[in-house]
């Protein structure tokens, strides 16, 4: 059998281009930052006797915001369910709102004539 020959400088420069724009084509670069909502944040405070003056953050960075976004239940983040589990419960508003204040469904009591004759006659008999 013969060997394989080694390939030319030239095929290997025309194999390692390919591959690089391949890389380039599927290279996703990340330039804005997130905190995985997936995972808890601890925040350490500095040692008690460090002279070191605290970090301020400002109120409206964009790291707060984030922050607080990644702390929301789901329904609050996203307009529909992003899971087969989310969509257990995701509209949990009654279906017939004012439960309360349907008459087919609250009985309030009522004086009738029966339990006005009633009611006098529990009076008179005491």
């Amino acid at each position: 059998m013969a060997e394989k020959e080694k390939p030319s400088v030239v095929a290997q420069d025309a194999i390692h281009i390919e591959r690089i724009k391949k890389e380039e084509k599927l290279l996703k670069q990340h330039t804005k930052f997130h905190i995985n909502p997936f995972r808890k944040l601890h925040i350490l405070p500095d040692k008690p006797m460090s002279r070191r003056p605290p970090e301020e953050v400002s109120e409206n960075s964009d790291f707060i915001k984030e922050l607080h976004r990644a702390y929301l239940v789901p329904k609050k983040k996203y307009s529909t369910p992003q899971t087969e589990s989310q969509e257990i419960g995701w509209e949990s508003s009654p279906l017939i709102p004012l439960i309360h204040q349907d008459k087919r469904f609250h009985f309030h009591r009522v004086s009738t004539d029966v339990t006005k004759h009633a009611e006098h006659a529990r009076k008179t008999a005491k």
